[in-house]
Protein backbone atom coordinates (compact mmCIF):
# COMPACT_ATOMS: atom_id res chain seq x y z
CA UNK A 1 0.00 0.00 0.00
CA UNK A 2 1.36 3.77 -0.69
CA UNK A 3 0.62 6.89 1.50
CA UNK A 4 -1.33 8.01 -1.46
CA UNK A 5 -3.78 4.74 -1.96
CA UNK A 6 -4.31 5.13 1.92
CA UNK A 7 -5.30 8.58 1.86
CA UNK A 8 -7.54 8.33 -1.22
CA UNK A 9 -9.40 5.78 0.24
CA UNK A 10 -9.93 7.20 3.47
CA UNK A 11 -13.26 8.26 3.03
CA UNK A 12 -14.56 4.74 1.77
CA UNK A 13 -15.95 4.81 4.99
CA UNK A 14 -19.46 2.94 5.74
CA UNK A 15 -21.42 5.77 4.95
CA UNK A 16 -20.17 6.40 1.44
CA UNK A 17 -20.41 2.43 0.52
CA UNK A 18 -24.36 3.16 2.16
CA UNK A 19 -25.06 5.78 -0.13
CA UNK A 20 -23.02 4.02 -3.06
CA UNK A 21 -25.62 0.87 -2.45
CA UNK A 22 -28.36 3.02 -2.82
CA UNK A 23 -26.87 4.49 -6.66
CA UNK A 24 -26.22 0.71 -7.20
CA UNK A 25 -30.14 -0.41 -6.49
CA UNK A 26 -31.07 2.46 -8.02
CA UNK A 27 -29.67 1.92 -11.07
CA UNK A 28 -30.45 -1.81 -11.11
CA UNK A 29 -34.01 -0.77 -10.69
CA UNK A 30 -33.88 0.96 -14.19
CA UNK A 31 -32.10 -1.02 -16.48
CA UNK A 32 -31.78 0.29 -20.37
CA UNK A 33 -30.84 -1.45 -23.23
CA UNK A 34 -28.00 -0.80 -25.89
CA UNK A 35 -27.98 2.97 -27.22
CA UNK A 36 -30.63 3.53 -24.72
CA UNK A 37 -28.61 4.39 -21.51
CA UNK A 38 -29.85 8.16 -21.34
CA UNK A 39 -31.04 7.77 -17.52
CA UNK A 40 -27.86 6.05 -16.95
CA UNK A 41 -25.63 8.56 -18.60
CA UNK A 42 -27.59 11.37 -16.93
CA UNK A 43 -26.88 9.79 -13.26
CA UNK A 44 -23.29 9.62 -14.54
CA UNK A 45 -22.83 13.03 -15.76
CA UNK A 46 -24.35 14.27 -12.90
CA UNK A 47 -21.62 12.58 -10.71
CA UNK A 48 -18.73 13.68 -12.46
CA UNK A 49 -19.86 17.10 -12.16
CA UNK A 50 -20.39 17.36 -8.79
CA UNK A 51 -17.03 15.91 -8.41
CA UNK A 52 -15.10 18.35 -10.05
CA UNK A 53 -14.90 17.00 -13.68
CA UNK A 54 -15.35 18.30 -16.82
CA UNK A 55 -18.21 15.97 -18.66
CA UNK A 56 -19.18 15.72 -22.19
CA UNK A 57 -22.42 13.55 -22.63
CA UNK A 58 -23.59 12.04 -26.24
CA UNK A 59 -20.39 10.66 -27.15
CA UNK A 60 -20.88 7.67 -29.67
CA UNK A 61 -25.00 8.20 -28.62
CA UNK A 62 -25.26 7.89 -25.11
CA UNK A 63 -21.64 7.82 -24.04
CA UNK A 64 -20.23 10.15 -21.20
CA UNK A 65 -17.04 11.21 -20.71
CA UNK A 66 -15.19 13.42 -17.74
CA UNK A 67 -11.51 14.83 -17.49
CA UNK A 68 -10.12 15.89 -14.20
CA UNK A 69 -6.62 17.58 -14.81
CA UNK A 70 -4.80 17.96 -11.90
CA UNK A 71 -1.63 19.32 -13.05
CA UNK A 72 1.97 17.25 -15.20
CA UNK A 73 1.83 13.69 -15.02
CA UNK A 74 0.35 10.50 -16.32
CA UNK A 75 -2.92 10.35 -17.98
CA UNK A 76 -5.40 7.52 -16.99
CA UNK A 77 -8.77 6.09 -18.56
CA UNK A 78 -11.09 4.36 -16.11
CA UNK A 79 -13.88 2.74 -18.01
CA UNK A 80 -17.21 1.31 -16.75
CA UNK A 81 -20.10 -0.34 -19.47
CA UNK A 82 -23.86 0.84 -18.77
CA UNK A 83 -25.82 -1.07 -21.09
CA UNK A 84 -28.65 -3.81 -19.72
CA UNK A 85 -30.16 -7.08 -21.18
CA UNK A 86 -33.08 -8.31 -22.99
CA UNK A 87 -33.62 -10.43 -19.93
CA UNK A 88 -37.02 -11.06 -17.46
CA UNK A 89 -35.34 -10.50 -14.25
CA UNK A 90 -35.77 -13.91 -11.89
CA UNK A 91 -33.58 -12.93 -8.72
CA UNK A 92 -36.97 -12.03 -6.08
CA UNK A 93 -34.67 -8.94 -5.17
CA UNK A 94 -36.62 -6.22 -3.47
CA UNK A 95 -34.70 -3.95 -6.41
CA UNK A 96 -35.21 -6.58 -8.91
CA UNK A 97 -35.90 -4.76 -12.19
CA UNK A 98 -39.56 -4.83 -14.01
CA UNK A 99 -38.64 -2.42 -16.87
CA UNK A 100 -39.27 -2.97 -20.49
CA UNK A 101 -38.41 -0.97 -23.43
CA UNK A 102 -39.03 -1.35 -27.40
CA UNK A 103 -36.38 -3.88 -29.28
CA UNK A 104 -35.07 -3.18 -32.93
CA UNK A 105 -38.65 -4.10 -34.26
CA UNK A 106 -40.14 -1.89 -31.81
CA UNK A 107 -41.83 -4.66 -29.49
CA UNK A 108 -41.82 -4.10 -25.58
CA UNK A 109 -39.42 -6.66 -24.08
CA UNK A 110 -38.16 -7.02 -20.25
CA UNK A 111 -34.89 -5.35 -19.25
CA UNK A 112 -32.50 -6.70 -16.69
CA UNK A 113 -28.85 -6.02 -15.51
CA UNK A 114 -28.03 -9.40 -16.07
CA UNK A 115 -24.63 -8.93 -16.48
CA UNK A 116 -23.31 -6.39 -13.60
CA UNK A 117 -22.78 -3.21 -15.45
CA UNK A 118 -24.79 -1.26 -12.79
CA UNK A 119 -22.15 -2.16 -10.39
CA UNK A 120 -19.54 -1.24 -13.14
CA UNK A 121 -20.80 2.31 -13.17
CA UNK A 122 -21.37 2.21 -9.41
CA UNK A 123 -17.84 1.73 -8.63
CA UNK A 124 -16.37 3.85 -10.94
CA UNK A 125 -18.59 6.83 -9.93
CA UNK A 126 -17.17 5.80 -6.59
CA UNK A 127 -13.95 5.86 -7.53
CA UNK A 128 -14.00 9.24 -9.24
CA UNK A 129 -15.24 11.17 -6.41
CA UNK A 130 -12.72 9.44 -3.97
CA UNK A 131 -9.95 10.70 -6.69
CA UNK A 132 -11.51 13.70 -7.12
CA UNK A 133 -11.34 14.33 -3.02
CA UNK A 134 -8.19 13.18 -2.85
CA UNK A 135 -6.74 15.28 -5.31
CA UNK A 136 -3.97 16.70 -3.74
CA UNK A 137 -2.27 13.22 -3.52
CA UNK A 138 -1.68 12.72 -7.01
CA UNK A 139 -0.63 14.61 -10.10
CA UNK A 140 -1.89 13.69 -13.64
CA UNK A 141 -5.18 14.07 -15.91
CA UNK A 142 -8.19 11.45 -15.11
CA UNK A 143 -10.20 10.31 -17.01
CA UNK A 144 -13.70 8.62 -15.99
CA UNK A 145 -15.68 7.01 -19.29
CA UNK A 146 -18.99 5.44 -19.06
CA UNK A 147 -19.67 3.38 -22.51
CA UNK A 148 -22.81 2.35 -23.88
CA UNK A 149 -23.31 -0.52 -25.79
CA UNK A 150 -21.31 -2.90 -24.72
CA UNK A 151 -23.21 -5.87 -24.79
CA UNK A 152 -23.81 -5.47 -29.22
CA UNK A 153 -20.20 -4.65 -29.48
CA UNK A 154 -20.83 -1.19 -30.75
CA UNK A 155 -20.48 1.10 -27.71
CA UNK A 156 -16.59 1.55 -27.85
CA UNK A 157 -16.48 1.90 -31.29
CA UNK A 158 -19.05 4.68 -31.57
CA UNK A 159 -17.13 6.72 -28.48
CA UNK A 160 -13.92 6.22 -30.75
CA UNK A 161 -15.63 6.97 -34.15
CA UNK A 162 -16.96 10.50 -32.52
CA UNK A 163 -14.00 11.77 -31.48
CA UNK A 164 -13.09 10.36 -28.30
CA UNK A 165 -9.29 10.51 -28.65
CA UNK A 166 -9.47 14.07 -29.39
CA UNK A 167 -11.16 14.84 -25.83
CA UNK A 168 -8.99 12.98 -23.69
CA UNK A 169 -5.46 12.84 -26.00
CA UNK A 170 -3.26 9.74 -25.93
CA UNK A 171 -3.33 8.15 -22.65
CA UNK A 172 -0.95 6.08 -20.62
CA UNK A 173 -3.04 3.21 -19.90
CA UNK A 174 -7.00 2.34 -20.11
CA UNK A 175 -8.28 0.66 -17.19
CA UNK A 176 -11.28 -2.07 -16.85
CA UNK A 177 -12.71 -4.31 -14.64
CA UNK A 178 -16.09 -6.75 -14.84
CA UNK A 179 -17.65 -8.65 -11.95
CA UNK A 180 -17.96 -12.37 -12.19
CA UNK A 181 -19.64 -15.18 -10.59
CA UNK A 182 -16.19 -15.51 -7.99
CA UNK A 183 -16.41 -14.98 -4.05
CA UNK A 184 -16.85 -11.32 -3.60
CA UNK A 185 -13.76 -9.79 -2.28
CA UNK A 186 -11.51 -11.34 -4.54
CA UNK A 187 -9.99 -10.09 -7.62
CA UNK A 188 -8.42 -12.50 -10.60
CA UNK A 189 -5.79 -10.50 -13.28
CA UNK A 190 -3.41 -12.18 -15.79
CA UNK A 191 -1.29 -10.65 -18.66
CA UNK A 192 -1.92 -11.59 -22.80
CA UNK A 193 -5.67 -12.94 -23.69
CA UNK A 194 -8.01 -13.45 -21.21
CA UNK A 195 -11.20 -12.78 -23.04
CA UNK A 196 -11.73 -14.43 -26.83
CA UNK A 197 -12.59 -12.69 -29.53
CA UNK A 198 -16.49 -13.09 -31.01
CA UNK A 199 -18.81 -12.78 -34.25
CA UNK A 200 -22.87 -13.13 -34.37
CA UNK A 201 -24.62 -13.92 -37.59
CA UNK A 202 -28.00 -13.90 -38.44
CA UNK A 203 -28.99 -16.55 -41.27
CA UNK A 204 -31.82 -16.95 -43.37
CA UNK A 205 -33.07 -20.02 -44.62
CA UNK A 206 -35.52 -20.11 -47.72
CA UNK A 207 -38.13 -22.43 -48.23
CA UNK A 208 -41.26 -23.21 -50.17
CA UNK A 209 -44.51 -22.90 -47.69
CA UNK A 210 -47.48 -24.62 -47.75
CA UNK A 211 -50.17 -26.59 -46.18
CA UNK A 212 -49.26 -28.79 -42.89
CA UNK A 213 -50.85 -31.63 -45.09
CA UNK A 214 -49.35 -31.08 -47.88
CA UNK A 215 -45.34 -31.46 -46.86
CA UNK A 216 -44.19 -32.83 -50.65
CA UNK A 217 -45.82 -29.54 -52.36
CA UNK A 218 -42.85 -27.36 -49.70
CA UNK A 219 -39.20 -27.05 -49.53
CA UNK A 220 -39.52 -26.98 -45.09
CA UNK A 221 -37.35 -24.60 -43.79
CA UNK A 222 -37.51 -26.14 -40.36
CA UNK A 223 -36.34 -29.22 -41.70
CA UNK A 224 -33.88 -27.12 -43.20
CA UNK A 225 -32.99 -25.30 -40.16
CA UNK A 226 -32.73 -28.23 -38.13
CA UNK A 227 -30.49 -30.07 -40.19
CA UNK A 228 -27.86 -27.25 -40.04
CA UNK A 229 -28.21 -26.72 -36.78
CA UNK A 230 -27.13 -29.55 -35.70
CA UNK A 231 -24.67 -30.06 -38.94
CA UNK A 232 -22.53 -26.74 -37.66
CA UNK A 233 -21.73 -28.76 -34.43
CA UNK A 234 -18.97 -30.25 -36.05
CA UNK A 235 -17.76 -27.23 -37.38
CA UNK A 236 -16.20 -27.21 -33.89
CA UNK A 237 -16.26 -30.69 -32.84
CA UNK A 238 -14.51 -31.93 -36.10
CA UNK A 239 -13.12 -29.19 -37.73
CA UNK A 240 -11.02 -27.59 -34.77
CA UNK A 241 -8.52 -28.91 -33.14
CA UNK A 242 -9.45 -30.32 -29.15
CA UNK A 243 -5.81 -28.34 -28.42
CA UNK A 244 -7.64 -25.45 -29.56
CA UNK A 245 -10.24 -23.20 -27.49
CA UNK A 246 -13.47 -22.30 -29.82
CA UNK A 247 -17.10 -22.38 -29.52
CA UNK A 248 -20.33 -22.36 -31.93
CA UNK A 249 -23.55 -21.57 -30.09
CA UNK A 250 -26.93 -21.34 -31.84
CA UNK A 251 -29.38 -19.33 -29.70
CA UNK A 252 -32.32 -18.55 -31.88
CA UNK A 253 -34.41 -20.51 -34.57
CA UNK A 254 -37.47 -18.80 -35.55
CA UNK A 255 -40.17 -19.95 -38.13
CA UNK A 256 -43.63 -19.85 -39.06
CA UNK A 257 -47.00 -18.69 -37.40
CA UNK A 258 -49.33 -21.57 -36.98
CA UNK A 259 -48.86 -25.45 -36.25
CA UNK A 260 -50.24 -26.29 -39.81
CA UNK A 261 -48.61 -23.80 -42.39
CA UNK A 262 -45.39 -24.90 -43.43
CA UNK A 263 -43.11 -21.29 -43.61
CA UNK A 264 -41.35 -19.94 -46.45
CA UNK A 265 -38.37 -19.19 -44.50
CA UNK A 266 -36.49 -19.51 -41.40
CA UNK A 267 -33.92 -17.57 -39.19
CA UNK A 268 -31.21 -18.78 -36.93
CA UNK A 269 -28.52 -16.99 -35.14
CA UNK A 270 -24.79 -17.97 -34.57
CA UNK A 271 -22.35 -16.95 -31.48
CA UNK A 272 -18.46 -18.14 -32.59
CA UNK A 273 -16.14 -17.55 -30.55
CA UNK A 274 -12.42 -17.89 -30.61
CA UNK A 275 -8.57 -17.02 -29.41
CA UNK A 276 -6.83 -17.09 -32.59
CA UNK A 277 -7.07 -15.22 -36.11
CA UNK A 278 -6.69 -18.80 -37.85
CA UNK A 279 -9.72 -20.82 -35.91
CA UNK A 280 -12.13 -17.39 -36.13
CA UNK A 281 -11.16 -17.43 -39.92
CA UNK A 282 -12.23 -21.37 -40.08
CA UNK A 283 -15.29 -21.22 -37.90
CA UNK A 284 -16.75 -18.62 -40.19
CA UNK A 285 -15.44 -20.37 -43.50
CA UNK A 286 -16.98 -23.83 -41.77
CA UNK A 287 -20.70 -22.16 -40.90
CA UNK A 288 -21.23 -20.87 -44.51
CA UNK A 289 -20.02 -23.73 -45.76
CA UNK A 290 -22.39 -25.95 -43.91
CA UNK A 291 -25.79 -23.21 -44.35
CA UNK A 292 -25.20 -22.94 -48.58
CA UNK A 293 -24.60 -27.28 -48.47
CA UNK A 294 -28.00 -27.91 -46.06
CA UNK A 295 -29.27 -25.32 -48.42
CA UNK A 296 -28.38 -27.25 -51.73
CA UNK A 297 -29.45 -30.17 -50.09
CA UNK A 298 -33.13 -29.90 -49.07
CA UNK A 299 -34.11 -28.14 -52.53
CA UNK A 300 -34.24 -24.54 -51.68
CA UNK A 301 -35.73 -22.33 -53.71
CA UNK A 302 -32.67 -19.32 -53.21
CA UNK A 303 -29.52 -19.44 -51.67
CA UNK A 304 -29.54 -18.45 -48.07
CA UNK A 305 -28.26 -15.25 -46.61
CA UNK A 306 -25.91 -14.67 -44.01
CA UNK A 307 -25.92 -11.49 -42.13
CA UNK A 308 -23.43 -10.26 -39.64
CA UNK A 309 -24.77 -8.90 -36.38
CA UNK A 310 -21.86 -7.95 -34.42
CA UNK A 311 -18.03 -8.64 -33.61
CA UNK A 312 -15.74 -8.17 -30.38
CA UNK A 313 -12.11 -8.35 -30.43
CA UNK A 314 -10.05 -10.34 -28.43
CA UNK A 315 -8.99 -8.65 -24.84
CA UNK A 316 -5.10 -8.69 -24.53
CA UNK A 317 -3.52 -7.70 -21.37
CA UNK A 318 -0.58 -5.55 -21.52
CA UNK A 319 2.07 -7.54 -20.09
CA UNK A 320 3.37 -4.75 -18.52
CA UNK A 321 1.11 -2.91 -17.24
CA UNK A 322 -0.67 -5.78 -16.13
CA UNK A 323 1.95 -6.37 -13.47
CA UNK A 324 2.10 -3.06 -12.27
CA UNK A 325 -1.63 -3.41 -11.75
CA UNK A 326 -1.63 -6.62 -10.24
CA UNK A 327 1.52 -5.78 -7.74
CA UNK A 328 -0.61 -2.42 -6.67
CA UNK A 329 -3.54 -4.62 -6.27
CA UNK A 330 -1.91 -7.63 -3.85
CA UNK A 331 0.09 -4.46 -2.10
CA UNK A 332 -3.82 -3.19 -1.16
CA UNK A 333 -5.74 -6.33 -0.94
CA UNK A 334 -3.12 -8.81 -0.02
CA UNK A 335 -1.64 -11.62 -2.11
CA UNK A 336 -4.79 -14.00 -0.45
CA UNK A 337 -7.37 -11.98 -2.64
CA UNK A 338 -5.83 -11.46 -5.87
CA UNK A 339 -5.51 -14.59 -8.34
CA UNK A 340 -5.08 -15.49 -12.06
CA UNK A 341 -7.99 -15.18 -14.53
CA UNK A 342 -7.72 -18.09 -16.98
CA UNK A 343 -8.47 -16.92 -20.30
CA UNK A 344 -12.32 -17.62 -20.71
CA UNK A 345 -14.38 -17.55 -23.68
CA UNK A 346 -16.73 -14.21 -22.94
CA UNK A 347 -15.68 -11.53 -25.05
CA UNK A 348 -15.86 -7.50 -24.24
CA UNK A 349 -15.19 -4.56 -26.62
CA UNK A 350 -12.85 -2.99 -23.99
CA UNK A 351 -9.75 -3.17 -26.05
CA UNK A 352 -11.12 -1.27 -28.46
CA UNK A 353 -10.28 2.07 -26.34
CA UNK A 354 -6.80 1.09 -26.03
CA UNK A 355 -5.99 0.07 -29.25
CA UNK A 356 -7.09 3.09 -30.75
CA UNK A 357 -5.10 5.44 -28.66
CA UNK A 358 -2.36 2.87 -29.25
CA UNK A 359 -1.80 2.60 -25.27
CA UNK A 360 -1.80 -0.32 -22.93
CA UNK A 361 -4.73 -1.62 -21.39
CA UNK A 362 -5.59 -3.93 -18.30
CA UNK A 363 -8.67 -5.68 -17.39
CA UNK A 364 -9.67 -7.72 -14.65
CA UNK A 365 -12.07 -10.00 -13.19
CA UNK A 366 -14.58 -9.14 -9.95
CA UNK A 367 -15.93 -11.43 -7.17
CA UNK A 368 -19.56 -11.00 -7.07
CA UNK A 369 -20.79 -14.20 -5.77
CA UNK A 370 -21.48 -14.27 -2.16
CA UNK A 371 -18.44 -16.31 -0.29
CA UNK A 372 -20.56 -18.86 1.54
CA UNK A 373 -22.84 -19.43 -0.84
CA UNK A 374 -19.44 -20.14 -3.53
CA UNK A 375 -17.42 -22.21 -0.82
CA UNK A 376 -20.16 -24.24 -0.34
CA UNK A 377 -21.43 -24.94 -4.16
CA UNK A 378 -17.68 -25.84 -4.65
CA UNK A 379 -17.88 -28.12 -2.29
CA UNK A 380 -20.77 -29.43 -3.52
CA UNK A 381 -20.28 -29.29 -6.95
CA UNK A 382 -22.56 -27.64 -7.78
CA UNK A 383 -21.48 -23.93 -9.20
CA UNK A 384 -23.63 -24.03 -11.88
CA UNK A 385 -26.86 -24.76 -10.16
CA UNK A 386 -26.00 -22.27 -7.22
CA UNK A 387 -24.06 -19.51 -8.50
CA UNK A 388 -26.03 -18.04 -10.78
CA UNK A 389 -23.76 -16.65 -13.66
CA UNK A 390 -23.90 -13.60 -15.65
CA UNK A 391 -26.58 -12.88 -18.55
CA UNK A 392 -29.18 -15.31 -16.36
CA UNK A 393 -31.66 -13.96 -15.30
CA UNK A 394 -30.78 -14.99 -11.88
CA UNK A 395 -28.29 -13.06 -11.80
CA UNK A 396 -27.73 -11.53 -8.43
CA UNK A 397 -24.42 -10.16 -7.08
CA UNK A 398 -23.56 -9.19 -3.69
CA UNK A 399 -23.79 -5.55 -2.84
CA UNK A 400 -20.98 -5.91 -0.10
CA UNK A 401 -18.04 -6.64 -0.45
CA UNK A 402 -18.45 -6.23 -4.03
CA UNK A 403 -19.00 -2.66 -4.43
CA UNK A 404 -15.95 -1.73 -1.84
CA UNK A 405 -13.76 -4.18 -3.34
CA UNK A 406 -14.82 -2.68 -6.88
CA UNK A 407 -14.36 0.97 -5.93
CA UNK A 408 -10.53 -0.24 -4.39
CA UNK A 409 -9.52 -2.04 -6.86
CA UNK A 410 -10.53 1.06 -9.53
CA UNK A 411 -8.42 3.73 -7.21
CA UNK A 412 -5.11 1.21 -6.53
CA UNK A 413 -5.24 0.45 -10.43
CA UNK A 414 -5.28 4.37 -11.11
CA UNK A 415 -2.92 5.51 -8.42
CA UNK A 416 -0.34 2.82 -10.21
CA UNK A 417 0.28 5.71 -12.78
CA UNK A 418 -0.94 8.75 -11.44
CA UNK A 419 1.62 10.83 -9.77
CA UNK A 420 1.76 10.66 -5.92
CA UNK A 421 2.41 14.09 -4.44
CA UNK A 422 1.84 15.45 -0.61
Amino acid sequence: MTPATDAVLAGLNDATCDELAGLYRDLHRHPELSFQEERTAGVAADRLRAAGFEVRTGVGGTGVVGVLRNGDGPAVVLRADMDALPVAEATGLPYASTATAPDAEGRQIPVMHACGHDMHVTCLAGAARALADGRDRWRGTLVALFQPAEEVAGGARAMVDDGLLDLIGRPDVVLGQHIFPWPAGTVLISPGEVLAAADSLEIRLYGRGGHGSQPERTVDPVVMAAATVMRLQTVVSREVSPFERAVLTVAQIHAGHKENVIADEASITVNLRSFSPEVRRRLLDGVERVVRAEAEASGAPRPPELRPLNAFPLTVNDPDATARVRQALTSRLGAGRVGDMAPFMGSEDFGVIGDAAGAPSVFWGLGCADPETYERAEREGRLTEDVPGNHSPAFAPVIAPTLRTGVETLVTAALAWLATSG
